[in-house]
């Protein structure tokens, strides 16, 4: 039987298109041409011997080849990222302080972290988890390098916006709408204790809305917002990131539209050391990735 190498490229342009939701954004976030792409993913197929994408609607959808061999991909791309990151760093020394929104720690600072402190050992890493104007106060007053924070308002003399993230009304299966759908009960709320972004702007959509709410439940951390959401106390609000297996967003129309919020990586100097500039960069590319 034939051995089957795939080519990294070819499997960046798949894994890129999938995740922007379009092959002609991969081509321009590549730095490649449409027709390249497509010669890409023509390839790719050719070597798996079955369709990755089938037509659905206007647009592409992946054929279970295709998710099988996305799963693969996305392994493969991160170890040649790590061993590439591994290879030009080998002179990066020196320490970190990240400051990371809850609601990225569970995943970002595994994969991201993990990653960074496979490839650069001699890099020392301090990272801690706060609410976001404490994020912001830390990096001006020099107390963190760098800080990833929801987008309030706030700013720091050396900030990037790295886009932004659906706001969306997230509840348990086991929340029964029924008692305030009915108008017998106002919609409980399970929320951060204030002040807070996402439970201003949930106030904010109900009462323009005109529907009658009460907090159900607070707490000073994710955890426990999404252990009340998951035991079906009430909604909240959040984006996607971090949202834990057996939660799901309501389907839309159930309450008020929601908008986006952005996020920001604020860095405590305009020209800090390598390794900083090496870690901003990668928290940069895996947010907008």
């Amino acid at each position: 039987m034939r051995r089957i190498t795939f080519d990294l490229e070819d499997l960046r342009s798949y894994v890129t298109g999938v995740e922007l939701g379009s092959f002609a954004r991969a081509a321009e976030r590549l730095g490649r041409s449409t027709s390249a792409v497509s010669a890409h993913l023509k390839k790719l197929e050719q070597q798996v011997g079955a369709p990755i994408l089938r037509k659905a609607g206007r647009g592409m959808v992946m054929t279970e080849a295709g998710e099988t061999l996305l799963g693969y991909a996305r392994r493969l791309l991160e170890l040649n990222d790590e061993a590439a990151a591994a290879v030009r760093g080998l002179n990066l020394q020196g320490t970190v302080r990240l400051g990371l929104q809850e609601d990225f720690g569970e995943t970002f600072l595994p994969q991201v972290l993990g990653s960074f402190a496979r490839a650069n050992p001699k890099v020392r890493i301090e990272a801690r988890i706060a609410r976001n104007a404490e994020l912001i106060e830390w990096v001006v007053k020099g107390q963190l390098d760098l800080s990833l924070a929801w987008d309030g308002g706030l700013r720091s003399p050396f900030h990037q916006a790295l886009g932004q993230r659906q706001l969306r009304w997230i509840a348990s299966p086991n929340f029964d709408p029924a008692p305030w759908q009915s108008g017998d009960e106002p919609l409980p709320l399970v929320m951060f204790d204030a002040p807070c972004l996402m439970r201003s702007a949930a106030i904010q959509a109900l009462d323009g809305a005109g529907i009658p709410w009460r907090i159900a439940f607070t707490s000073r951390s994710l955890n426990g917002i999404w252990a009340a959401v998951s035991a079906g106390l009430g909604v909240t609000l959040r984006t996607d990131a971090g949202l834990p297996p057996g939660l799901a967003p309501l389907a839309p129309g159930v309450l008020p539209p929601l908008g986006r919020l952005g996020v920001v990586l604020h860095r405590a100097e305009d020209h800090p050391s390598a390794a900083i500039q090496r870690l901003a960069q990668i928290v940069v590319e895996r947010i907008n990735g």
